[in-house]
């Protein structure tokens, strides 16, 4: 009988990267972590670890037997969730993650109406960035979690995860009140090129958000010329409101009302936007506390980017 921990600790190794990292992860030692590996290979007759420089890694085999731990995985997380929930309303705690934005305009509503909802059920939220929403679910930390999909996440057909659209949110072009294209775009939104000129406020390079600036204006034919950089949205609308620059910024940011700028939509197909995803454990939707927060999120998530 192969013992599952072992499994487990084979699927963290390809998930982190390495033995260190995974043992990290798991709490245990890295010559421990490799062991158990060892003693896995030895139960089914093959080498699963090999040397790599100063290091190992996973062999061929081992990276083919990740397949059927990811299919067990899923599974046993099926039969859980059908032991535990089967037929019964949503009780018990549900801990979901998010970035920022996503907990404070979707996910703090979904849990105020799932408390009204479902008196026996307790939503407990974790604020993280996608890779830390993403570990927290592999680790069964939680069990949902509202990722923003980038070249950095894992393709949708990463067996690990469940992962589902959400979201399409557009991109709005921020101008100072009174500038020149606040009143141009009135109601009727501007085009991205007519801002190529500008300066910008961009956020940092190398963070999802600046690769969707940059995308946006690669796609309206200029690169933009950056006078400021900001990553926090408040902080990039201030600075926008003092006349130092534009700035593209989500429809779901929040930031003071009281700032003297003017949100523009933009016209062009497809208009510039980020995707939002619900991301669960393989067979994780299926526990009634997660489907009710998945049906809160459906209805919040259009009416919030109105």
């Amino acid at each position: 009988m192969i013992d599952l921990r072992r499994l487990r600790i084979l699927r963290a190794v390809s998930h982190y990267g390495t033995v260190t990292a995974a043992a990290e992860a798991l709490h245990f030692t890295p010559s421990a972590a490799s062991q158990q590996i060892r003693q896995l290979g030895r139960e089914l007759g093959v080498a699963l670890l090999e040397p790599r420089g100063r290091g190992v890694r996973l062999t061929a085999a081992a990276q083919s037997l990740l397949e059927h731990a990811d299919a067990i995985e899923a599974r046993w997380e099926v039969a859980e969730n059908q032991l535990r929930d089967a037929g019964t309303e949503p009780a018990g705690t549900l801990r979901v993650a998010g970035f920022p934005v996503a907990m404070s305009r979707l996910l703090a509503p979904m849990t105020a109406a799932l408390r009204d909802q479902y008196p026996r059920l307790t939503v407990s939220l974790h604020e993280a960035e996608p890779g830390r929403c993403l570990d927290m679910l592999f680790q069964g930390e939680i069990e949902l979690a509202v990722i923003e999909s980038s070249p950095s996440t894992p393709p949708r057909s990463d067996p690990r995860f469940d992962q589902e659209p959400l979201l399409d949110e557009e991109l709005d072009l921020v101008v100072a009140d009174g500038h020149r294209l606040a009143e141009v775009g009135d109601g009727a939104g501007v085009e991205l090129g007519e801002a190529a000129l500008e300066p910008w406020i961009l956020p940092t390079p190398g963070s999802t958000c600046h690769a969707h600036a940059m995308s946006a204006c690669g796609a309206a034919d200029f690169t933009p010329e950056c006078a400021h950089r900001a990553l926090d949205w408040g902080a990039c609308a201030t600075l926008v409101a003092h006349g130092l620059g534009v700035a593209l910024i989500p429809r779901l940011a929040d930031f003071s009302p009281a700032l003297p700028v003017t949100r523009l939509r933009l016209r062009g197909a497809p208009a510039p936007a980020r995707k939002l995803l619900t991301c669960t454990r393989p067979g994780g939707r299926e526990r009634p506390a997660v489907a009710a927060a998945l049906a809160e999120l459906d209805k919040i998530a259009p009416a919030a980017v109105a």
